[in-house]
């Protein structure tokens, strides 16, 4: 028997969604069909955060309660008009990915149970120089979103102090997201580099509630400024996503000025195109100028540190210290 489905416009497609009535949500009882309507009413924003990226998938066909499939290759069956681009992982293998050039294609994936969103910092004109400096607030266990707030403030300060502008959002969770444009002139080591020394840099100035430890044993009740999440293949969630959880929040985009008093439990799938429908894209201007970072390049170089450790499924990387926990190190010696 064929399963139920409606056909919603989306631009100049027609996108077909299966067994619409199906909940995903459980806590709000939220269905595949809201699913792919709130995509559609936030695409100006969505298609922002997305356009021309190589993306990765987390897919949920079932629903939130069910196991997710992560899709970081497009199948080979896919509608012509739907885009893909090539891009190469650590370990060398390649893949053809989600490449975004319209609202459809969110819509489309979202029929597929795509939940969660996934962006490359690079353009599908070339996927080996990141034009996105991404500064990732993780709140660790003893903290949460108002740490993460206070770290964020003074991630700003810094920027301004750089002449950078960064655009800030919820993590869909607790924590906090900053995006800096900056000039595709530098690869993914170099770009890695310079976070490393802003995440440094936000450590020197707050050593109780922020750090830049790699290891979990070494942070403390600190928030973490997560670095690697600048190295190939590594992605936060994107502007706008909607978070695979039964209360269906969503990644939203603040102004600095929203930050002060912002509650991420406000953000959902249900308020959130309200907010957008009454304010646009908060995050609009994103894209008006991209940032040298030759000077957090210079902090780096300048720091006796050195690098950092990069991610488990890394091979060993030049220059990288030796990848194993503090404590262990010290046992073996």
């Amino acid at each position: 028997m064929a399963s139920p489905y409606i056909e919603l416009p989306v631009g100049e497609r027609i996108v077909k969604v299966t067994n619409p009535d199906k909940i995903y949500f459980p806590e709000i009882g939220a269905t595949k069909r809201e699913l792919v309507e709130y995509y559609v009413s936030v695409g100006e924003g969505a298609l922002r955060a997305l356009y021309d990226r190589p993306t990765h998938l987390k897919r949920h066909p079932d629903g939130v309660e069910s196991e997710a499939i992560y899709q970081k290759r497009m199948p080979p069956r896919h509608p012509e008009w739907l885009k893909t681009v090539t891009v190469r992982f650590p370990s060398g293998r390649t893949a053809e990915a989600l490449r975004v050039t319209e609202v459809a294609a969110i819509a489309y994936c979202a029929n597929l149970g795509t939940i969660d969103f996934h962006p490359w910092p690079v353009r599908a004109s070339d996927v080996d120089h990141p034009d996105e400096l991404r500064i990732d607030i993780d709140p660790q266990p003893g903290t949460g979103f108002e740490e993460a707030r206070r770290v964020a403030f003074t991630a700003g300060e810094i920027l301004q102090e750089l002449g950078m502008t960064g655009f800030p959002k919820t993590s869909g969770n607790r924590g906090i997201h900053v995006s800096v444009r900056i000039e595709p002139r530098w690869d993914f080591i170099q770009v890695r580099h310079a976070a490393i020394a802003f995440a440094r840099e936000v450590e020197r100035r707050l050593p109780d509630l922020a750090t830049a430890a790699w290891w979990k044993e070494e942070r403390g009740e600190r928030v973490f400024i997560d670095y690697n999440q600048n190295a190939r293949d590594r992605t936060v969630v994107a502007a706008y996503s909607v978070r695979a959880r039964p209360n269906a929040p969503v990644s939203t985009p603040l102004t600095w000025d929203e930050l002060v008093d912002a509650d991420p439990r406000d953000f959902d799938i249900r308020t959130v195109p309200a907010r957008f429908a009454k304010l646009g894209d908060v995050h609009a201007a994103i894209d008006d100028q991209a940032y040298s970072i030759e000077t957090l390049l210079e902090w780096f170089e300048g720091d006796d540190r050195g690098d950092m450790p990069y991610p488990p499924n890394y091979p060993k990387m030049p220059g990288e210290p030796k990848r194993v926990q503090p404590s262990k190190a010290r046992d073996d010696s």
